[in-house]
């Protein structure tokens, strides 16, 4: 069971530092959220997947499974909806050849 919640915890971790890369070099605000939205939301995910089956069958793992469920369902909702209202309040989408402002 350890090797399987070690394998979780590296995985998500590499997903987490997947989405802090794109958060970082991507050039707009569309990307970079869509980037952050994805792989943040499945790498903390497993990051606590592997917390729960480090910690085995108990209610502290339940909790942390409950949390995982959370993070589901808010997540993406969160990231839709701030990249809609970004959209309607005229933030522009980033175009080949466009000049990269940082």
């Amino acid at each position: 069971m350890n090797w399987l919640a070690m394998l979780l915890m590296i995985t998500g971790g590499v997903f987490l530092l997947v989405s802090s890369i794109g958060l970082l070099r991507l050039p707009d605000f569309y990307c970079r959220a869509h980037a952050v939205g994805k792989a943040e939301t499945l790498g903390s995910m497993l990051v606590l997947g592997g917390l729960a089956a480090h910690n085995g069958a108990d209610l502290t793992s339940f909790k942390i499974l409950l949390t995982v469920g959370i993070i589901f369902i808010t997540n993406p909702t969160a990231t839709h909806a701030l990249m809609r209202a970004a959209f309607r309040s005229g933030v522009t989408i980033w175009k080949k050849g466009d000049a990269v402002k940082r």
